[in-house]
């Protein structure tokens, strides 16, 4: 498999129907319309937007995940909006997705990243924990979210 992830606006409209699809995912999940203890993401607040695609035989490219990056001060910021169509679970497409996100997050000159995920969602679970996030505190808008986990992970600093 061929994967490209490279940056995309927050309103191209492939990186908006992967957005949809994670969000009626995550409603269906909880079943409730929105379950987002905090403000949605918007082309204001997030830094960085990836589409993940993935490359055919015949070189067109089909959109298989995506992520973004909201900055929280000048050392940290929050991974979300973290998806993968289901078809292409498994296929390392949200390892290479994290990698991204964390060489986008580097690059701006940040130490950790953080992120919030849902308690029903054991596989998001097992992918940051195997990825090396580690579990903190809720902060911020998922306090006291009672659905909500928070992860952190120590960047390495960007290779020479």
């Amino acid at each position: 498999m061929t994967l490209v992830i490279r940056p995309v606006p927050w309103h191209d409209p492939v990186g908006a129907a992967l957005r949809d699809d994670q969000q009626a995912e995550i409603s269906a999940r909880y079943g409730v319309p929105d379950s987002e203890p905090g403000p949605k993401p918007t082309a204001d607040s997030i830094t960085v937007f990836l589409v993940a695609y993935e490359v055919l035989a015949d070189g067109v490219e089909v959109a298989v995940g995506c992520g973004g990056l909201r900055t929280l001060d000048a050392t940290h910021g929050e991974i979300k909006r973290m998806y993968v169509i289901p078809e292409r679970r498994g296929t390392g497409i949200s390892v290479a997705m994290l990698t991204a996100l964390e060489g986008e997050a580097r690059d701006r000159g940040w130490l950790r990243v953080v992120l919030e995920t849902g308690d029903r969602q054991p596989d998001a679970i097992r992918l940051y924990e195997r990825e090396g996030y580690r579990p903190i505190p809720n902060f911020g808008y998922y306090a006291d979210s009672e659905l909500s986990l928070c992860y952190e992970k120590v960047l390495a600093p960007p290779s020479p």
